[in-house]
């Protein structure tokens, strides 16, 4: 199936969505104040955080991230990239009640990492818990549903790659509430259950965008062609008081 341009430009916004998203992380962490930031201790919403102090009393940690506005607006264009790319690419994925509930559920997913931006989770937990369950509970499950997308759909096409992130994505996230980190750590095991998604659409975006793109109905020629493929020279133009002329 060719690409238009409408699904072109979505499937680009997914794929910068990603780069946005770690670049933000990396250096909101790199300016970091004592102690080290760490990605298998802190979550990603300590990055996010606008006050210095002790926070969480399930797992204390002291948390002072001085760039958290980067942090916060680029989840907010990563949240508007991937809602981005699922519109424009609404029609492209195929069509079917798998489909759009995949299709639905990651959208809410979206308003998660809105939330989450908008909320940080020192100014209104409430909301800014709300954003993660819709990230890592109605995304992930949306995830799993696209991966059960029909075989003759192009979101179909990629089953094993869609099936992958999303088993992953929902381990991570019941290890995560489970505060079990095996090896990364908690931190680490809230990006398991976080990334997929954004990684997922990132690969779909690249396959998509190497598709060719739909091209226009040729234009009919001006002149007949006779049954040999000869062309036939246009009718004589005839002018009033003029003799004909070719």
């Amino acid at each position: 199936m060719e690409l238009n341009r409408t699904g072109r430009v979505g499937a680009l916004c997914w794929v910068a969505a990603v780069p946005i998203f770690l670049v933000a992380s990396l250096v909101t962490g790199l300016r970091w104040r004592q102690p080290t930031y760490s990605w298998a201790t802190h979550n990603i919403s300590d990055l996010g955080n606008v006050h210095c102090g002790i926070w969480d009393t399930s797992r204390p940690r002291y948390v002072c991230s001085p760039w958290h506005p980067l942090m916060n607006a680029a989840m907010l264009a990563t949240a508007v990239l991937l809602a981005a790319g699922l519109l424009l690419t609404w029609r492209i994925l195929g069509h079917g009640g798998v489909v759009r509930s995949a299709q639905m559920l990651l959208l809410l997913a979206t308003g998660g990492y809105a939330l989450a931006a908008l909320y940080p989770a020192d100014v209104d937990e409430n909301l800014h818990v709300l954003g993660a369950f819709l990230i890592m509970g109605l995304g992930n499950v949306g995830l799993l549903l696209a991966g059960f997308a029909p075989g003759t759909t192009m979101l179909g096409r990629w089953r094993r790659l869609t099936l992958t992130a999303a088993l992953i994505a929902l381990a991570g996230t019941v290890l995560f509430f489970a505060q079990q980190g095996i090896g990364i750590g908690v931190g680490g095991m809230e990006r398991v259950a976080v990334l997929p998604f954004p990684l997922w659409a990132c690969c779909l975006g690249v396959l998509l965008a190497e598709r060719p793109a739909s091209g226009r109905r040729p234009r009919r020629s001006s002149r007949l062609r006779t049954s040999r493929g000869a062309a036939v020279p246009p009718a004589p133009r005839w002018t009033p008081g003029r003799s004909f002329r070719r």
